[in-house]
């Protein structure tokens, strides 16, 4: 599909739809899991265009999800309500500039680009367009996703609730006030990494232990599922629930004060303290990397 057919739309197919025009800009990892999800709760393709580098790229992501595909971002964004922005943070200020004088009047512009803070966007923006930062996780790929979004000054709750239907099916979607995304990009941003650390232990502690790699795995995997979704479903403290298999003289209150005595529960403390600083670092830097470009709207 050309870029001029993808960008075309009528009048009469806008009225019968009643879910807003989405341009997913960018289609890596979390940009195609936007996507998809979004398709999989019943979003219509015919409202959807998807923007790609490679016109083989653009085919891929036609045949796969039968939406409209576009080279052109500014194109798909000229007939877009909502602007979803999926690429790399460096490349965010770019592309920014390419599309800003083609956003529609009152488009909301989200974004899954991490550590940029709204005021960011609404610099290279049109005064008054709406703005939402979404920090998300790679499990949003497998609909098992958390993400936190914030508005920006212009964002009401419309825009968020409308962000919320947008993730819905990517996995849990909290909001949060935008002065607390370095700490949630230190927690559920990069929690899933701490997570895997702790299954490639318990793997490798079973095969010590002389289980072979694939049944370790597949213990340490599906205990730590069924473990997650017992404190999910139960909705009790993690420290309750620690207690009632912790049995006195026990293996397991054995196993946790070696945990304790190697001092695991304060690395967990100082290793998000430490991504929750440099998630701070990384946001001060990228926003000064494109303040320069705030005047030439």
């Amino acid at each position: 599909m050309s870029d001029a057919d993808s960008a075309e739309r009528t009048d009469t197919e806008r009225t019968d739809r009643s879910e807003p025009t989405v341009a997913v800009l960018g289609t890596g990892t979390m940009g195609e899991a936007v996507l998809a999800g979004m398709l999989s709760s019943g979003w219509s393709p015919r409202g959807v265009v998807a923007t790609a580098r490679r016109p083989e790229r653009a085919a891929e992501l036609a045949d796969r999800y039968g939406v409209r595909t576009s080279g052109d971002n500014a194109a798909a964004t000229a007939e877009a309500d909502v602007v979803l922005v999926a690429v790399k943070p460096k490349d965010v200020a770019g592309l920014l500039r390419d599309v800003a004088g083609s956003l529609r009047p009152g488009a909301l512009v989200a974004s899954v680009a991490v550590g940029l803070p709204c005021s960011v966007y609404e610099a290279l923006l049109p005064d008054g367009t709406p703005v939402v930062r979404v920090m998300p996780n790679t499990p949003a790929s497998i609909g098992a996703g958390v993400s936190a979004i914030s508005g920006g000054r212009a964002a009401g709750d419309e825009h968020l609730e409308l962000v919320e239907r947008l993730l819905a099916a990517t996995g849990l979607v909290l909001r949060v006030e935008e002065k607390d995304q370095d700490a949630v990009a230190a927690l559920s941003g990069s929690g899933p990494a701490y997570v895997f650390y702790v299954l490639d232990a318990l793997a490798e502690a079973g095969t010590l232990m002389g289980l072979t790699r694939a049944t370790a795995r597949r213990l340490a995997t599906a205990t730590v599922l069924g473990a997650a979704r017992m404190a999910d479903e139960t909705g009790e403290h993690p420290a309750v629930l620690r207690e009632n298999v912790s049995s006195p003289g026990g293996t397991t209150i054995a196993a946790l004060r070696e945990l304790d005595r190697g001092g695991v529960r304060a690395a967990f403390v100082d290793a998000l303290t430490a991504a929750r600083a440099r998630s701070a670092e990384i946001s001060a830097e990228l926003a000064a990397g494109v303040s320069g470009t705030a005047g030439a709207k």
